[in-house]
């Protein structure tokens, strides 16, 4: 699977650094007025994203925050 660094700016292979095991922070969504279907985007994007990676045997942790702004 290859997915872009946006360290390097490079679509690279992705390879865990321990082999097995995928961490996963994402930031969620900050809502300043009315919640909108692109607010479900990066959670549904990485969730699958996740469930993949479990399918293809690696462990995952995924945290993925929500910040409340009132």
């Amino acid at each position: 699977m290859k997915l872009y660094n946006t360290l390097t700016g490079e679509v690279e292979e992705f390879v865990p650094s321990d082999g097995q095991s995928v961490k996963m922070y994402i930031c969620g969504v900050t809502p300043y007025s009315s919640t909108h279907v692109g607010h479900a985007l990066s959670y549904v994007a990485f969730d699958v994203l996740r469930r993949y990676l479990e399918h293809l045997g690696y462990t995952v942790r995924h945290v993925q925050n929500f910040t409340d702004v009132d």
